[in-house]
């Protein structure tokens, strides 16, 4: 384990990362189906559509935890700083959770559900507004003097993150038009298609802003895009997004069902690969203040590798046991009901 000491802190930056992106995938899917519910006004569809999520969605919470405990034993003080300077946002997280939860168990055995699918729309919505403020107010740069949090408990509240949070939402409604393709049939799966042909026009239109804000806000993303050799690194990421978005919307043209999911996972994991490798070093970028770098803001080597060690033996069981979830629970939603009938 001693020749990875110097590599240790950008190895666990990228579990991280790719743990975070899982999540994203998985739990934004429910999320957008989610909020999908608050604007369809048929009862067996919105049925239909919440007991597609009943089987999985406790599972997908579980990566937000972990990525969660990897940070704090991780990276500390951006762990700290972070949930500091975003008090507010981390707090609406935590409220969106708990009445999406408390939402879908009650839903499930109670005679009257429209409260708790309304319930469960608006904590989906409420989750996806914390993550995107989160997102923006980590992205707009934190006030950092030092090693301690420098700034105002709104300091996350500008345009930039209301765009950011605008773009999350859009993001996580594509996913679940999306997965409303995969999993329903008929007139559901008809406005699957619709939805994600908008959303995925309004999250291309956001992504192109966001890349475009950050390259204007941060000159160290763009010399990071425009300078040899860091560019020939970078480049190709945003490119692939872009080639995954015109993928997307050649799929959804073409009316597959599998593949629109697939492709928007994808564009994801370019489009937040791109912007990373962008502000690589930093963890937290700042104009006005110190910008946090990975390595200053990386536990001991000794914790570092400990919790290698722990996620070698822990993380292989969990994917094991949420691919055998999602392979059971696999089909059309309505052979839930055929099922129970």
């Amino acid at each position: 384990m001693v020749e990875l000491q110097p590599y240790l802190a950008n190895l666990w930056l990228s579990i991280i990362a790719l743990f975070l992106l899982y999540y994203a995938a998985v739990d934004g899917a429910v999320l957008g189906v989610g909020m999908f519910t608050l604007i369809n006004p048929e009862a067996k569809e919105r049925e239909i559509m919440i007991g597609s999520l009943l089987s999985t969605w406790h599972s997908n919470q579980t990566w937000l935890v972990i990525v969660g405990g990897m940070m704090f034993g991780a990276f500390p003080l951006f762990y700290g700083l972070l949930l500091t300077a975003l008090y507010i946002p981390v707090f609406l997280l935590l409220f969106g959770f708990i009445v999406r939860g408390m939402a879908l168990d009650y839903w499930e055995a109670a005679s009257h559900k429209r409260p708790w699918e309304l319930a469960f729309g608006v904590g989906s919505l409420f989750t996806t507004l914390a993550q995107g403020f989160a997102l923006g107010g980590l992205l707009g740069g934190i006030h950092v003097e030092g090693s301690r949090f420098a700034g105002g408990l709104m300091d996350w509240a500008t345009p930039f993150s209301v765009f950011m949070t605008a773009g999350v939402v859009l993001g996580y409604l594509m996913l679940g038009a999306n997965f409303l393709i995969l999993k329903m049939d008929g007139g559901l799966q008809h406005r699957g298609y619709r939805y994600a042909l908008i959303c995925a026009f309004l999250t291309f239109l956001a992504s192109i802003g966001t890349y475009a804000w950050l390259l204007s806000r941060y000159p160290h993303m763009l010399m990071r895009f425009t300078t040899a050799p860091t560019a020939y690194f970078i480049l190709p990421f945003p490119i692939l997004a872009l080639a995954g978005f015109l993928a997307l919307f050649y799929s959804l043209w073409k009316g597959h069902e599998k593949l629109p999911l697939i492709l928007n996972v994808i564009v994801i994991i370019f489009s937040f690969t791109g912007v990373s490798l962008g502000l690589y070093p930093l963890m937290i970028p700042n104009l006005i203040s110190e910008s946090l770098t990975v390595e200053k803001a990386a536990a001991a080597p000794q914790t570092l590798i400990f919790m290698l060690i722990v996620i070698g033996v822990t993380i292989p069981l969990i994917l094991l046991y949420t691919t055998y979830e999602f392979w059971v629970f696999r089909g059309k939603a309505r052979e839930y009901y055929k099922r129970e009938e």
